[in-house]
């Protein structure tokens, strides 16, 4: 049975303390083998997938994206869910009414870090970052991988947006290897 991740955090990056944004990118580093043995488990579980390995290699991104494709599930969202998006925006636009499930996210975090360990593998010179100068950053706080350019890459948002992609039937399960080829163009 898939175990959900359960970070020990609130996640609203912007508002943790520096102290508490350290604690979460110890704690999400410490749990990234854990994280991508419970990834395995549930893929190779999965009637077609028992021969996924994780072994880290580009080409494991392929049928892993596949399996990721069939497991991504919605919910519709809250009233309250609903009304905070809408009231979040700064500008009018349609807010989506279904949301995805804690499953669901949880598998994007364990697909965004197995994501990661590939690149960390297959790119030399890429390593892990937190930035923590600007507030105001998209990635602030989130643990990120550098090596290209002045860009970061955030594997875990990388997955996420995958997953709604996937949702919303606007991107398949090739995803997850197009993105790799495409950071790893910008690689340097």
């Amino acid at each position: 049975m898939y175990s959900l991740v359960q970070p020990p955090f609130s996640l609203k990056f912007q508002e943790m303390s520096t102290n508490e944004l350290h604690a979460y990118g110890a704690w999400f580093h410490q749990v990234t083998s854990q994280r991508l043995e419970e990834l395995a488990t549930a893929i190779k579980n999965t009637p077609g997938y028992e021969n996924w390995g994780p072994d880290l290699t580009t080409e494991s991104l392929e049928l892993l994206g596949a399996w990721f494709a069939d497991q991504v599930e919605t919910r519709a969202k809250t009233d309250e869910e609903f009304n905070e998006t809408g009231a979040a925006l700064s500008f009018p636009v349609a807010v989506p009414e279904e949301e995805l499930t804690d499953r669901s996210f949880s598998l994007a975090v364990d697909v965004g870090m197995y994501f990661a360990q590939v690149v960390l593998k297959n790119l030399p010179g890429t390593k892990w970052d937190q930035p923590l100068r600007n507030k105001n950053f998209a990635d602030y706080g989130q643990p990120v991988l550098m090596g290209f350019g002045a860009v970061p890459l955030n594997p875990i948002r990388i997955a996420v947006m995958t997953a709604y992609g996937i949702a919303r039937k606007q991107q398949g399960g090739g995803r997850l290897s197009e993105l790799f080829e495409t950071w790893a163009a910008m690689h340097k």
